[in-house]
């Protein structure tokens, strides 16, 4: 079995930085559960680094990968987890083309928290969202944090960076958009196919985007509540329009 280098290490440090990611064409995927789910992905895997004892564990499940062994302090120092990581993947950063518009579709405007992106991507997966478009000042999908709140989610869904406001307006596609004055979100009938456009908790959707905007909905509050996370408005809203079209 072959042990980690020190450039090895300094790889795997560099990764944290979206600087680093771009240059190289490479992103990290850390902790156990996540590395595990690589192997059910398209992904290119380049190397997966891990304890002796993870390694001996999933001898069979990790078969075809390149596999090197680092000590559990070896890799906490490396990774942006702050403990318990016995394992990180360094994977090829895929290339993806904006989406065909079909379906049912999550676009998002501004949505920079990377725990956000990451769990908004985990909820896509839960309700069968395959695409998600987002602005590109979004945060980072590649991200070590958007990938650990993705909870194994992010060889599913495929995320888009683009011009947001361009691919709404070629859009054929319903866009329901999320605000505090649209329609009661448990009143909607939503078509089968459309796109579901939420904007940050600060910002809300911006005028760029809001212009395409065919339906504007809101999750009613019945507590004091100045807002919701825009996860949590993101599953709520998906879990209505699956209440109607469950088989899409």
């Amino acid at each position: 079995m072959t042990m980690i280098s020190k450039n090895q290490l300094k790889l795997l440090r560099a990764l944290g930085q979206k600087k680093q990611r771009k240059a190289h064409g490479l992103f990290l995927v850390e902790g156990e559960k996540n590395v595990l789910e690589l192997v059910h992905t398209s992904l290119s895997v380049r190397q997966i680094f891990a304890t002796s004892e993870f390694l001996t564990k999933h001898l069979e499940e990790l078969k075809g990968f390149e596999c090197i062994e680092a000590s559990l302090d070896e890799l906490t120092k490396a990774s942006s987890l702050v403990s318990n990581n016995a394992a990180v993947a360094v994977v090829e950063i895929p290339e993806t083309q904006a989406p065909e518009a079909k379906g049912m579709m999550i676009a998002l405007d501004g949505v920079s928290d990377p725990g956000n992106l990451g769990t908004i991507i985990r909820i896509a997966d839960w309700y069968g969202i395959k695409h998600i478009v987002a602005s590109t000042d979004c945060a980072d999908p590649y991200n070590p944090k958007t990938i650990r709140a993705t909870m194994g989610s992010f060889g599913r869904v495929q995320v888009t960076l683009l011009d947001l406001p361009a691919y709404l307006q070629q859009s054929a596609l319903p866009v329901y958009g999320a605000f505090l004055e649209g329609e009661n979100v448990h009143k909607t009938q939503f078509s089968a196919q459309g796109i579901l456009l939420m904007g940050s908790e600060s910002h809300g959707v911006r005028p760029e985007a809001k212009q395409y905007v065919t339906d504007k909905i809101t999750i009613p509050a019945f507590g004091g509540a100045e807002s919701l996370n825009v996860a949590m408005a993101t599953g709520i809203i998906l879990d209505n329009f699956r209440r109607q079209h469950s088989e899409c």
